[in-house]
């Protein structure tokens, strides 16, 4: 018998899953393709977002007003995770249309007051990072000093009825969770590990058609996690995600600027456009699984 030696890291297990998908190709009666997104009544130029990062600053000054203002050069909707009042403004300021993730927080009076702050300056949705409820020893996380909690359906229940704005639920990798955000009312959630956060976790697009057939259209559903190139946007666009986050992947360009940051992010949505043209894809809404086959050799 082989012996088959499996990794435990949820990263090294995500790309192996993204590069176990083939894709078809259909050529006739095809179109050139259109990569632009309508989502919460905006438009953007294309399917791939920014991720939730924080602490940039730690490695590229100013690191995050510069992550910003690349998605607002590309018109890419931009995320943010974990960071001052301040320094939201100032991203805000870079004309970006950002995505305030908020952490679980153990004093409910700062979730609260997170997400009328974000509100106020503009984000145009907010959300939490629920995967940072517990440390790996089972007891409560702790982040920079500050004391974390898992949240209750009913708790995120009152963040969407507060917040007024699209709420978004970050850390989804079960359809039992995926359809508790849809009961709670949330406009979306983001299928995401956290960068390997627990070992053996599962890769967020194998969870994907599971998700989508629960949820159906009642909640957008995002992915987030070792996405590198426009096919592997492509393939979780196939799959059913309304959008996709890179982050890491981004976060070497930082030194470069806001440009060289931009100009990646529409390397890869060319990168996308040429597997839709090649799968004869017309738009993000007639995307299709079925062009998609799992490697069997």
């Amino acid at each position: 018998m082989k012996n088959m030696n499996y990794s435990s890291n949820p990263d090294e297990i995500t790309r192996d899953y993204f590069d176990s998908l083939l894709l078809e190709t259909r050529y006739l009666d095809s179109v050139r393709p259109s990569a632009k997104m309508q989502l919460w009544g905006h438009s953007f130029d294309t399917p791939i977002m920014t991720a939730a990062l924080s602490h940039l600053d730690n490695t590229t000054p100013d690191g995050m007003c510069i992550y910003a203002e690349a998605a607002a050069r590309c018109n890419a909707l931009h995320w943010v995770g974990m960071g001052t009042d301040e320094e939201l403004e100032r991203i805000v300021a870079t004309g970006a249309k950002t995505v305030k993730i908020i952490k679980p927080h153990a004093d409910d009076a700062e979730v609260l007051r997170k997400i009328e702050h974000a509100v106020r300056v503009g984000c145009i949705a907010v959300g939490m990072d629920i995967d940072h409820a517990f440390n790996s020893a089972g007891g409560y996380d702790n982040v920079f000093g500050l004391e974390m909690r898992p949240k209750t359906t009913e708790q995120i229940r009152e963040y969407v009825r507060v917040a007024g704005v699209p709420f978004i639920v970050k850390g989804v990798l079960s359809v039992r969770d995926a359809v508790k955000c849809a009961e709670a009312g949330c406009a979306g959630i983001v299928l995401s590990h956290h960068h390997g956060m627990m070992p053996y976790s599962v890769p967020p697009l194998l969870m994907i058609d599971d998700i989508i057939d629960a949820v159906g259209g009642r909640l957008s559903v995002f992915v987030d996690c070792g996405i590198e190139s426009g096919m592997d946007a492509y393939k979780c666009l196939a799959k059913g995600a309304k959008a996709v986050s890179v982050g890491r992947h981004l976060m070497p360009l930082l030194k470069d600027g806001a440009m060289a940051v931009a100009d990646r992010i529409m390397q890869m949505t060319d990168e996308l456009a040429g597997a839709m043209a090649r799968t004869g894809v017309a738009d993000l809404d007639s995307m299709d699984r079925s062009v998609l086959h799992k490697r069997m050799f």
